[in-house]
């Protein structure tokens, strides 16, 4: 036995919690799953190592949250937070005890002198060791952080079991492979709120990322427009009267919201890097005191031969330094292409600064713009490597600096714009080939180089006159935030295809106790024709079943009688219905159909359901318009009913996950088999050419009267739809003419017939594009129509 185990066995026996779970070598492999031992549970980002057992942790009337002896003064936040949060994924209700640990509690426990060989000084800062017996769930890491990413994955494996009340037993050994694992957010250009900021913290968390850089002045570009006229922001605002007027008039952030993103970063894992970016991006200060600009103010550049300007962005930093209790400050230091040797005593002057106040300094690499080589200037920084011409990996490595990947072709977004991703980032580009390491044109460095720290994606607000949300900005970004943090934390162990990864990072959603922000990623699942459609309830949200959320439910409250309904927007031919039920679950109730919301039928019931968790009542095809659960007696009269969703299918897709082909594929990328996959965010692209066709084979001979065409913006203008038994003799059952260009729902229905094969014969397209689709589908039966 390694010391890592004997270590972990004595503070079992020292009462920290009791386990019967053998513990692993801590340098073991993850052993596959066999009949008898329990599967790596999914979580974002991936479990360094896993060791499976038998059997599952259940939680239980009487669960708490213990804490370790002699830790509560340590751990009482994190106790009382993780019970808020398992409440909001589980309905359950923890209470939290210093006392010692019986069956069915969750441990949190922080030793020092826990180590791992293969996680290294990332395990002693930020790993944990997650245990799960059929008795206990103990989390134990060096550090307070560590703890805390343990209690990241239970949250997340709990949200995604049957019930949400079990966790598989095992153990995880888990790190970071990297120090750095940011993202970093343009608020000078554009403001953010502060309750958006606190809720990315939150969501940052989550996915265990751990530095938020907020870029906190910064100014738009004249575009033929005057210097005066363009946009220009500075976020911080104090009380100091030799800065009144800095703070931009519409939006600023006061001492008060600082704490209170510091205190949120805090609580989430998160260090908060601020940053104030010169002398270059400077029109703000230049603004406030144009003598310090060059041309007199009429620049977004600094004029660095004035002694008083570096004094100025001294004092700057000097008073808002002390709000800041990172242990890093970025003073920005990019793009600044006049007076190369004054650039360079700036550069020196404000690192040194920074030291003198407590703090270590960072800055956007420029020096193979600004300088012939680095000889002079202060090495102890760090450094972003957010251009490979301005200051590339190979040059800061061949320079001695330590430096984060922050590359602009990779990791950068300017929402909207036809430059720097402008519609998010490459989320299966990143998954499959990308790594903190990456660089583009040959400039990678090897895997966990020393002085590479990690990496940080950004968003950038470069288009300050276009119309968009701080909404709109985490629609850009959240689907690929799971991916980032995945490929920062364990790279490739995710060890599954980029959809199912991105299948968990959808029903994980960005997290709990969040107030501004949610979800945008949730997708129906196939068949699935309830998702965020009209609904209303006896009492409570009703939309809350219909979010696709998996943190919100509807609650009837007290009572054995209620219902939940939803209104499908059109008649549907549906056969299943769905229902994952909170802690107070309905023991007995019915799912009834409508075609106009007045005349109901009932279709599935149950009776004498004893456990929360989902429920799938299928039932003959019928057509309907309106589906409701009508709920006769609950568990509990007193707590009513609450379910996290309500779900109804249409009759099932046959074309699902069968064999498809296609005359052509654009890119292999691109091929026909994404039109099958029940993915809604994958697609089939043809060549350029007219007459492609796509084929789907059902695997038998099936009755066959409706096909869904899904388009992308590549449409099909002319195309038919053709049925054959052997792929040789093709029958039309449907013709389509003269459709305009544009993304576009085609749903065909013909008169019943019997075949295996499926295809969309193209026969002239809408654009000079070939054909695309996001989905096709074949349907048994078509809906009925509405009785009007």
């Amino acid at each position: 036995m390694n010391q890592h185990a004997s270590r972990l066995i004595r503070v079992l026996v020292l009462g920290v919690f009791v386990s019967f779970l053998a513990v692993p070598s801590a340098g073991a492999e993850p052993t596959p799953a066999t009949t008898d031992r329990n599967a790596r549970p999914a979580v974002v980002p991936a479990l360094q190592q896993w060791q499976g057992g038998t059997g599952q942790f259940q939680l239980r009337k009487n669960s708490r949250i213990v804490l370790a002896k002699k830790q509560v003064g340590q751990l009482d936040d994190q106790g009382a937070q993780l019970s808020t949060e398992i409440q909001q994924v589980t309905g359950h209700k923890l209470d939290v005890s210093p006392r010692v640990p019986q069956d069915g509690d969750i441990v949190l426990s922080i030793d020092p002198s826990l180590t791992d060989a293969a996680g290294g000084a990332r395990f002693a800062e930020e790993g944990y060791i997650f245990t799960a017996s059929d008795r206990n769930v103990t989390i134990a890491a060096p550090t307070e952080k560590g703890v805390y990413y343990g209690t990241r994955s239970l949250l997340q494996i709990l949200l995604l079991a049957d019930g949400r009340d079990s966790v598989p037993v095992g153990t995880a050994v888990d790190w970071p492979n990297y120090k750095v694992r940011g993202f970093m957010l343009d608020v000078g250009r554009r403001f953010f709120t502060p309750d958006y900021i606190r809720d990315y913290l939150r969501v940052m968390g989550w996915f265990k990322l751990n530095e938020l850089q907020l870029h906190l002045n910064d100014n738009g570009f004249p575009r033929g427009r005057p210097w005066s006229q363009v946009e220009a922001g500075f976020r911080l605002k104090t009380d100091n009267p030799e800065l009144a007027g800095l703070a931009s008039k519409d939006g600023a952030y006061d001492r008060a919201d600082w704490d209170s993103f510091e205190d949120t970063a805090a609580a989430n894992g998160v260090t908060i890097i601020p940053e104030f970016d010169a002398p270059a991006h400077s029109l703000a200060f230049t603004r406030f005191r144009p003598s310090l600009g060059l041309n007199n103010g009429d620049s977004d550049h600094l004029d660095l031969s004035k002694p008083e300007t570096t004094a100025f962005m001294k004092s700057v930093f000097d008073e808002f330094v002390p709000w800041f209790r990172s242990p890093d400050v970025h003073f920005g230091a990019d793009e600044y292409t006049v007076d190369k040797p004054r650039y360079r005593d700036y550069f020196n002057e404000m690192a040194a600064h920074i030291r003198s106040l407590g703090k270590h300094p960072r800055a956007w690499g420029s020096l193979s713009v600004m300088a012939a080589n680095a000889d002079g200037y202060d090495r102890d920084v760090t450094m972003n490597s957010w251009n490979n011409g301005w200051y590339g990996p190979q040059a800061l490595k061949r320079d001695g600096y330590s430096f984060i990947n922050t590359n602009d072709a990779l990791l950068y977004i300017v929402p909207f714009a036809d430059y720097y991703h402008g519609h998010g980032l490459d989320g299966k580009y990143l998954y499959d080939q990308w790594e903190p390491n990456v660089f583009p044109d040959g400039q990678s460095v090897r895997p966990g180089d020393p002085q590479l720290l990690g990496a940080m994606s950004a968003v950038w607000n470069d288009l300050t006159l276009d119309n968009y949300s701080e909404l709109d900005v985490h629609r850009l970004v959240e689907p690929t935030f799971g991916t980032l943090a995945q490929k920062m934390w364990s790279g490739a162990k995710a060890d599954v295809p980029y959809s199912t990864f991105l299948d968990t990072v959808r029903k994980l959603g960005v997290g709990t106790g969040l107030t501004k922000v949610s979800t945008t990623l949730a997708t129906p699942a196939s068949g699935e024709v309830s998702l965020g459609k009209e609904s209303t309830a006896s009492a409570g949200e009703a939309a809350a079943a219909f979010d696709g959320v998996r943190t919100t439910t509807w609650a009837s409250g007290p009572g054995d009688e209620a219902w939940l309904r939803v209104n499908l927007g059109k008649p549907v031919a549906i056969s299943k219905v769905e229902l994952d039920w909170a802690p107070a679950y309905g023991r007995d109730y019915e799912v009834q159909v409508s075609r106009d919301g007045e005349n109901w039928t009932t279709v599935a019931s149950r009776t004498g359901r004893d456990a929360a968790g989902v429920d799938t009542l299928t039932f003959e095809p019928v057509t309907a318009r309106h589906v409701r659960l009508v709920g006769t007696q609950a568990d509990k009269k007193q707590n009513g009913y609450a379910l996290w969703s309500m779900r109804v299918f249409e009759v099932p897709d046959l074309a699902l996950h069968r064999p498809t082909i296609a005359s052509s594929s654009e890119v292999a990328s691109l091929g026909p088999e994404n039109a099958t996959d029940g993915d809604g965010r994958t697609r089939w692209a043809s060549a350029y050419r007219d007459g492609e066709w796509i084929q789907v084979d059902l695997g038998s001979p099936q009755t066959v009267q409706r096909v869904l065409l899904d388009w992308e913006t590549a449409s099909g203008r002319d195309y038919d739809i053709q049925v054959s038994n052997d792929a040789a003799d093709w029958t039309t059952v449907a013709s389509v003419r003269d459709k305009p260009a544009g993304a576009r729902v085609d749903e065909l229905t013909f008169a019943p017939a019997t075949a295996r094969y499926v295809r969309m014969q193209g026969i002239k397209r809408a654009t000079g594009f070939g054909y695309s689709l996001w989905r096709l589908e074949v349907h048994s039966m078509s809906p009925e129509p509405d009785p009007a």
